[in-house]
């Protein structure tokens, strides 16, 4: 399984960018796929996931009524749409991939068995 993240770009604050991370192998649609971010000189973080149970979205604290998680099964693809951006959104961000038919806690790394290469995102203020 692979992953490739792009979007990442450099966008004033208020702004927005829309990620995309498209997901090689056949088992797309039965994985829960979650986003999260590194910020400069900090631990890796979850934003939002996307659960293949149920088809639910759940978001941190901090991406709440700014980011959308949405995906496309047909193509493989799950985005992350990034509104009101703030400077403190800056950070390299990173998709990544359950293995299929897993159920239980998204928020953590060690939840995630497949990762993208991240891409970068900075908001200038």
């Amino acid at each position: 399984v692979q992953l490739q993240a792009s979007g990442g770009g450099l966008v004033q604050a208020g702004g927005s960018l829309r990620l995309s991370c498209v997901v090689s192998g056949r088992f797309f649609s039965s994985s829960t796929m979650g986003w999260f971010r590194q910020p400069p000189g900090k631990e890796r973080e979850f934003v939002g996931a996307s659960t293949w149970s149920g088809g639910n979205t759940d978001y941190a604290t901090s991406a709440k009524g700014r980011f959308t998680i949405s995906r496309d099964n047909s193509k493989n693809t799950v985005y992350l749409q990034m509104n009101s951006l703030k400077p403190e959104d800056t950070a390299v961000y990173y998709c990544a991939a359950r293995r299929p038919y897993f159920t239980g806690s998204h928020y953590d790394t060690d939840d995630y068995d497949y990762w993208g290469q991240g891409t970068q995102v900075t908001v200038s203020s």
